[in-house]
């Protein structure tokens, strides 16, 4: 019963107050361009395949949340110029997010786009404009939730309920836009920012819906959410390299940061491989209007030829999440970035 009841309380907070906020992933330059749209196509080589999975509450939960994410973007160099190599990206997303006990999950797909524009005749800057177009699904299994006047007054939730519930699952519409700008001199320090503003439509996720009004019973909209990214990639030698980054992402009521740094230290001869060690920090508002520091973040990665592994681990250091049942939360992250062109980098990894 224990575990039911905290199943039912966190689809209580998804339900009514976590529809401010998105799923999220740790690992978030593993697919960039669901961090900002601007940076569909960013990358060195013609296309890259990148699969995430992320899991939480184990410990509290008989199944974890679970978010698994999929995607494929594209980068087709514009060959009208000789000088300026302007380039358009293409991409597109696939993304569930589960709570198995109580069968709540959401859907999305998307489709991306995006023009990266030279900035100059070496090719080293980009300002870059995208465009998302996602389509969401919400569902949910009410055989696995028991209310109230189910409870039979000894043995457990055998009556039927009176509660009046709505359609078990909607779809929604959902866009995003956003801009970059990158600076990679060779060998020298490179710069990369961004902005986006996603669900700028704020669509409607209630489950209550009036299908003979076609009107929503009750207000639940999805908030726009304001995206801002900066991340420096420093030499220190010839095969040590630092990045640290920020990434602050602003919805409704709630504001969230992870800030941090990697260090890429190639490895071999000719450091075509590489292992990447990182440790951040995710500070996020509170009821007080201030700030706790929810988590701590440790990262390990490796680029083998053209493919990337991560490996990352949330520490929660907030009060709530380090109870015994808390929440702990392990992510994977695989890509694979084809057919390699050239050493303009217009977006960091992991």
């Amino acid at each position: 019963m224990k575990k039911y009841t905290i199943a039912l309380a966190l689809f209580l907070v998804f339900g009514i107050y976590g529809f401010a906020q998105d799923l999220h992933f740790t690992q978030y330059y593993a697919t960039p361009m669901t961090l900002n749209p601007a940076l569909t196509g960013a990358l060195s080589g013609k296309y890259r395949f990148a699969f995430q999975y992320r899991d939480q509450w184990r410990r509290a939960l008989d199944s974890p949340m679970s978010s698994f994410s999929s995607a494929l973007d594209l980068r087709f160099p514009l060959g009208y110029s000789n000088t300026f190599s302007d380039a358009f990206g293409a991409g597109i997303h696939f993304q569930t997010d589960r709570v198995a006990d109580i069968g709540f999950s959401t859907t999305q797909m998307g489709m991306f786009g995006a023009f990266h524009k030279s900035l100059n005749e070496k090719n080293n800057q980009f300002f870059s404009a995208g465009l998302r177009i996602a389509f969401g699904q919400r569902n949910i299994n009410y055989q696995n939730l028991f209310f109230g006047d189910q409870f039979n007054g000894s043995s457990g939730y055998t009556n039927a309920t009176l509660e009046e519930l709505p359609a078990n699952n909607f779809s929604f519409s959902d866009f995003s836009v956003g801009v970059s700008y990158t600076y990679t001199p060779r060998r020298k320090t490179s710069v990369f920012m961004g902005a986006a503003i996603h669900h700028f439509n704020s669509p409607q996720i209630g489950y209550y819906y009036d299908e003979e009004l076609d009107e929503q019973i009750s207000t639940s909209p999805l908030y726009q959410k304001l995206t801002g990214h900066i991340n420096v990639q420093i030499p220190i030698t010839s095969k040590v390299r630092l990045t640290p980054r920020v990434a602050a992402h602003a919805q409704g009521p709630h504001l969230e940061i992870n800030a941090g740094s990697n260090i890429r230290l190639a490895l071999g001869e000719y450091g075509a491989s590489a292992l990447h060690l990182g440790g951040w920090v995710r500070p996020v508002t509170n009821t007080n209007d201030g700030f706790d520091l929810a988590t701590a973040i440790a990262i390990v990665g490796f680029e083998i030829d053209n493919f990337l592994f991560g490996l990352s681990y949330d520490l929660a250091l907030s009060e709530i999440q380090t109870s015994p049942s808390g929440q702990t939360v392990f992510e994977l992250s695989v890509a694979y970035l084809g057919d390699y062109q050239s050493e303009t980098i217009l977006c960091p990894k992991f």
